[in-house]
């Protein structure tokens, strides 16, 4: 095979795992009138156009002022359960064989849903996927970095008794002014817990190294969401390469926030053998799925099909499943790419 091949068709069949999905972020406008007249709400959007035309971004204050609100037709176990089998069905014709999800529970038990909804309507469909997909799902609780500290840690108790069913704590929403040491006892204690942790480090945010540098070296994260701005420290490079930390980068949703998909960045750190993975992050917003990520940034970095594997195979490499389940994914991986006729990375 050669580089004729349709890059688009291989990028979209390449089994590939999923480690940054907001699952809140996959509500497209279908579901949401569905989610609405199914609980009676009314909106003030009518039609899907008139959903996508708020779509308008310009960085990610604007974004989350769009995506909270939608969350009000999520109200029941099921609503949770059809969402997430929505992603899923989605991330099967991707190439997902295996994805890891992030959930805001403070987004919703903070407008009275019950935290059990929210996580026993995610885990009914996760079992479902695995059984009738066969793609495998972990869930990533999130705090919202834009509510208190004290707000988190309740949240993180309440979420112990589900403990079988969450893989790690993340944080995400407005990095501004929140910075990652404002919650260090939180992911103390869930670390002491048990759970594996990542935070987001959005790209060009006020102290986006200095974030950086606090998650690496002070909370000790086993991950890193977004992140690229680590570039500008080659020090912290070379402390996020040697201790394997993975690096969940998204494109699409870059290019809505920033004035590129930070393509130099990500390729350049894949280039150095930093565990960068490709993702969808929100992607009924922004209007790609993982898949179509792959596409993108390959087109836009002129990528090759090796590239594409070498992604493939950092996104299992930063993955949180057991060492034997990674290494058959990956095996997984350089099986497809063999019987493409695509060199394997060096």
């Amino acid at each position: 095979m050669t580089e004729s091949v349709a890059l688009a068709a291989f990028a979209h069949g390449l089994p590939k795992a999923e480690l940054h999905l907001h699952l809140e972020g996959t509500l497209e406008p279908e579901l949401k009138f569905a989610l609405a007249a199914r609980n009676g709400i009314e909106l003030a959007e009518k039609t899907v156009e008139e959903v996508k035309a708020t779509y308008d971004f310009t960085d990610l204050t604007s974004f989350l002022a769009v995506y909270y609100p939608a969350m009000q037709v999520l109200q029941t176990a099921e609503d949770f359960e059809d969402l997430a089998w929505a992603y899923l069905l989605r991330a099967k014709e991707q190439g997902v064989v295996h994805a890891e999800m992030f959930f805001d529970p403070q987004a919703h038990t903070s407008r009275g849903v019950p935290f059990e909804a929210v996580i026993g309507g995610y885990r009914r469909a996760i079992v479902r996927a695995e059984r009738e997909l066969g793609v495998s799902g972990e869930l990533i609780l999130c705090f919202l970095r834009d509510f208190s500290a004290e707000y988190a840690m309740a949240t993180l108790m309440e979420a112990l008794p589900y403990k079988g069913w969450i893989a790690g704590v993340g944080l995400d929403s407005d990095e501004r002014d929140n910075p990652p040491g404002t919650f260090s006892a939180v992911f103390a204690r869930a670390r002491a817990e048990g759970f594996l942790l990542t935070m987001h480090c959005d790209i060009d945010q006020v102290g986006s190294v200095e974030n950086i540098r606090a998650v690496l070296t002070e909370v000790g994260v086993d991950r890193i969401d977004h992140g690229t701005n680590i570039v500008e420290d080659p020090d912290l490079v070379a402390l996020a390469k040697a201790r394997g930390i993975g690096f969940t980068c998204c494109p699409v949703s870059n290019s809505f926030v920033t004035e590129q998909m930070k393509a130099e960045e990500i390729v350049g750190l894949m280039r150095e053998g930093v565990r960068v993975t490709i993702n969808s992050d929100d992607p009924a917003y922004f209007g790609a799925y993982v898949g179509d990520n792959y596409v993108a940034l390959a087109e836009y970095a002129d990528l090759s099909h090796t590239d594409l594997v070498q992604l493939a195979i950092n996104s299992f490499a930063a993955s949180w499943l057991t060492p034997a389940r990674r290494a058959a994914y990956i095996d997984l991986v350089e099986k497809y790419a063999a019987a493409h006729g695509v060199a394997l990375p060096a």
